[in-house]
């Protein structure tokens, strides 16, 4: 994919893997739009890393947990960039708490980052894909979302993560004839600089190929995914585990 005229958002895409998604794409000459909340100087190294790979980005700080805001973002990156040709949903925050010790704004939090959001960001674009014939969407989930089972300390974030694979299938039925596929990845554990190292040295022992995941695959996934050869993977959950919880 080496097209000037692309568009793509990238939702937190200040840090952490969706900066790398966002780089990739910048690479191979798509223009990228990202948001923060709070990272405004990785913001600002994002950017001149899209510059230096001659593809122009754009930033804004935004949090598209928030309607409002994400309605303002995409208008915004119309106005700068044009009209979105690829979402990639990789804002995605969560944090470890028991179950009953949650609280009202840490549990519907989790619903607001994690699935609201993706809706909302896919109503979004969808109309930019339908009036260019193309479109691609790829959402993040968790691996073992797919599967009913307990997560006593990440509970909200593992419902909402459920709740992602469960919209991206039925985006896919919907949009599929106008030429948009809406796909979905769900890692396990990436070494992505964001776990607390003792925890996933643990994990590591539970996964069957012995190791972490890199930033690097998860890139080579929504890259995939992306690609003018995967127009027939449609409603499709990656699965990025090792192997765990099989």
């Amino acid at each position: 994919m080496n097209d000037t005229s692309r568009v793509a958002i990238v939702t937190g895409g200040a840090r952490g893997i969706p900066r790398a998604v966002a780089e990739d794409l910048a690479a191979r000459g798509v223009r990228p739009a990202i948001c923060y909340r709070k990272s405004r100087d990785e913001a600002e190294e994002a950017l001149a890393a899209f510059a230096a790979a001659g593809s122009p980005g754009f930033a804004l700080q935004a949090d598209v947990a928030d309607p409002a805001q994400a309605e303002a973002f995409v208008a915004a990156v119309r106005n700068e960039l044009g009209p979105v040709s690829i979402l990639v949903n990789g804002a995605g925050p969560y944090h470890r708490v028991k179950l009953l010790e949650e609280t009202w704004e840490g549990w519907t939090g989790m619903f607001d980052a994690n699935l609201h959001a993706v809706f909302r960001m896919s109503q979004l674009v969808i109309p930019d894909m339908r009036e260019a014939g193309w479109g691609r969407i790829v959402n993040f989930g968790m691996a073992n979302a797919d599967k009913p089972m307990a997560q006593p300390m990440v509970t909200a974030h593992f419902i909402a993560k459920a709740g992602v694979l469960m919209l991206t299938r039925t985006l896919a039925k919907v949009v599929a004839a106008d030429g948009i596929t809406v796909n979905a990845i769900s890692p396990g554990f990436i070494d992505s600089g964001s776990e607390d190292a003792e925890m996933l040295e643990v994990m590591r022992a539970k996964i069957p190929a012995g190791r972490l995941g890199t930033v690097e695959e998860t890139v080579h996934c929504v890259r995939f995914l992306l690609d003018e050869d995967s127009q027939y993977v449609n409603g499709a959950n990656l699965t990025l585990s090792g192997g765990w919880g099989l």
